[in-house]
């Protein structure tokens, strides 16, 4: 007989389970809905001193008092901390961990790395900086909790899609205040659980689905790679941050099927040649290139000055991945082929290694327009900026205060709206923003037929921005390629776009 320990989200308490409980019960399993110290039913038993170790062990009594031999554990967002924390206490007892729409904390990760609201990260940050978050019993009135976000601001902690309108009312009204040091306390770990089985439940209207994960592990994020291990899979729901409420029979069926080893698993699809390592998909006459720093300079034969094509990577890309992105085929492939063409092709390496380091890599890239813009053989007046993928929010800067030299903007499978998984995110990064203020700069956008849909929503959303505002926007639509095509899908379409899209952005240079 299968046995699970459900813990859930933040602001919640066992009581939110009740519906896949019910289902889960219905097949023969026992269950065990958790409520933590300081929520739900318990919530008059928080105090300043209510921290991650007292969730931990509220966990770990649970799996002493419980009498089947081994348990599947579940964690959903915030309560993955406390399910990690007692499975490496009583690994012998754990048969599997479920991450339900949770993140992958580390050994000292405080459970606030990864809250999607960042109103809450800011103050949090700021309280533990000054060493609240390590003494919560020093703090005083109502500082050492977190109240729970009223009826029309739950989405600021996950996606809402699906719940049905009195789902939601009762999540509001039976929240609790989450104690701050349940939020900033490191999470400790021993490594005794790190050889569990483990599954993945990826909500796909909250954050990405399966095929963005192998995108993210292709990269060869050494943090990422036991993901490749046999004894981890995956399943998605497609729904929001809360299957418990909007979908609880589909979820409770993952979660037996996850009890029963089942689930699609990553190691045959990314055992071969990362996708990024891979030939471009035209052969390129090589050109000269000079590395100067973080740039690298493809030169044309022409005279001089130059007009400049500069590419800007996708991400975010682990600060450890080699070769570094100016070296991999697709980019050194664009900036030699424009670089025949007459232009300066500059690939660069920015600092985006994380999704908090958008304004450092912006930083990044605007260094490299200066210092191609200063080359005496550029014709500072004459320069493109091409983005690509996760690059794609790069982009809101330029979008919104076009300077006259700036001759085009060109995007190719781009983000260009926050996605659900990154929580909201700056208003400064969001060029479905943006666009609304680039008046007639041209922009040359690639879009594929066969995008990841989370990334094909943003897509959309800035298409009908521009079109609001009547944005200067060339589509070059590629029907059958992929997300990164240039190195997986090589196809006389696939070269025809890149062609294309490179004509358009070039023309623009010289006219």
């Amino acid at each position: 007989m299968t046995a699970f320990i459900l813990v859930s989200e933040a602001h919640t308490g066992g009581w939110i389970w009740r519906e896949v409980a019910a289902r889960l019960r219905e097949s023969g399993a026992e269950v065990y809905p958790v409520t933590l110290t300081g929520m739900g039913e318990r919530r008059h038993l928080a105090g300043p001193g209510t921290d991650l170790e007292t969730h931990i062990q509220d966990v770990v009594q649970l799996i002493d008092h419980v009498d089947a031999p081994q348990l599947v554990m579940a964690g959903h967002g915030y309560g993955i901390h406390p399910v990690l924390g007692a499975a490496d206490r009583r690994p012998e007892r754990i048969a599997r961990i479920v991450h339900l729409d949770a993140g992958l904390p580390q050994d000292g990760d405080p459970a606030l790395k990864l809250v999607p609201d960042q109103a809450v990260r800011d103050r949090l940050q700021h309280r533990s900086g000054e060493g609240a978050g390590q003494d919560a019993g020093g703090q005083s009135g109502d500082d050492w909790r977190v109240p729970p976000p009223p009826l029309d601001e739950w989405q600021r902690w996950g996606s809402l899609a699906g719940i049905p309108a009195d789902a939601l009312a009762r999540l509001t009204r039976l929240a609790a205040p989450q104690p701050v040091g349940t939020l900033t306390q490191p999470l400790p770990l021993s490594g005794a659980g790190s050889e569990l089985p483990v599954t993945g439940v990826l909500c796909t209207a909250n954050g990405p689905g399966i095929a963005m994960v192998e995108l993210q592990v292709g990269l060869g994020d050494p943090r990422l790679q036991a993901l490749t291990d046999p004894r981890v899979s995956f399943f998605e729901l497609d729904t929001g941050h809360w299957p418990m409420l909007s979908t609880p029979g589909e979820l409770a069926d993952v979660l037996l099927r996850a009890a029963a080893g089942e689930g699609h698993r990553l190691s045959a699809t990314v055992s071969e040649q990362p996708a990024h390592l891979r030939p471009f998909l035209m052969d390129v006459p090589e050109r000269p290139r000079e590395r100067v720093g973080n740039v690298d300079l493809h030169l044309p034969d022409a005279e001089h000055p130059w007009p400049a094509v500069v590419f800007v990577h996708g991400g975010p890309v682990p600060a450890g991945v080699r070769p570094t992105p100016r070296d991999w085929p697709a980019l050194v492939g664009y900036g030699q082929y424009v670089a025949g063409l007459g232009a300066v092709g500059v690939t660069l390496d920015h600092r985006l290694h994380d999704l908090s380091d958008y304004g450092r890599a912006a930083e990044d890239v605007a260094e490299a327009v200066e210092l191609v813009r200063a080359d005496p053989r550029v014709d500072g007046d004459r320069v493109a900026l091409w983005y690509f993928s996760g690059g794609g929010p790069l982009s809101a800067d330029w979008l919104a205060a076009p300077p006259p030299w700036l001759r085009c903007v060109a995007a190719t499978y781009p983000i260009l709206a926050p996605l659900p998984s990154r929580g909201p995110a700056e208003s400064r990064f969001r060029p479905a923003t943006a666009v609304r203020t680039a008046g007639h700069l041209p922009i040359v956008l690639t879009r594929v037929g066969l995008e990841l849909p989370e990334i094909a929503a943003t897509v959309e959303e800035f298409l009908t921005a521009a079109k609001d505002c009547e944005a200067n926007v060339e589509v070059v639509d590629v029907p059958l390629g992929h997300h990164g095509f240039e190195t997986i899908d090589h196809t006389g379409q696939t070269r025809q776009a890149v062609q294309h899209a490179v004509r358009s952005v070039l023309g623009h240079l010289r006219s």
